[in-house]
């Protein structure tokens, strides 16, 4: 089976580097599912779970981003996050307390830009959320 190379790193370095059958990505519109030979693709990322599928093992390796630019070649996935966890980094419970907070702070809000900023914090708290639990029953 073939397989392509895939990068995760964000500001902080480099997450992953390896060979992957498949990748899924929560990109803006959706997620997209990529495999060896996928079309040339530049996009944006939403918060969420990328999956990457080892080759042979039939393994996933989970990582949480909360945003940034997915950048497909066809032997060549690079994820270029904001930030990013390794899944098994992820804590549910501080997940859940940011999600709180931040549902209580767009509650709160009342200015534009404010609304706006707490709005971005409520997704990526949801996301961030909604991938713990899901990593929960994998570790």
């Amino acid at each position: 089976m073939s397989t392509m190379h895939v990068d995760i790193v964000s500001a902080e370095g480099e997450i992953y580097s390896g060979e992957a059958e498949q990748v899924v990505a929560p990109a803006r519109m959706g997620d997209v599912g990529i495999k060896p030979r996928h079309a040339a693709l530049l996009t944006a990322l939403r918060p969420g779970e990328v999956r990457v599928q080892l080759p042979n093992e039939g393994e996933e390796l989970f990582f949480y981003v909360t945003g940034g630019i997915l950048e497909v070649q066809p032997h060549v996935v690079t994820v270029l996050a904001d930030s990013a966890l390794h899944g098994d980094q992820l804590d549910e419970e501080a997940a859940d307390k940011a999600r709180q907070a931040a549902e209580a702070a767009m509650a709160g809000a009342t200015e534009k830009s404010d609304i706006a900023e707490a709005q971005e914090q409520l997704i990526e708290a949801r996301a961030r959320f909604r991938a713990a639990q899901k990593l929960k029953g994998k570790r």
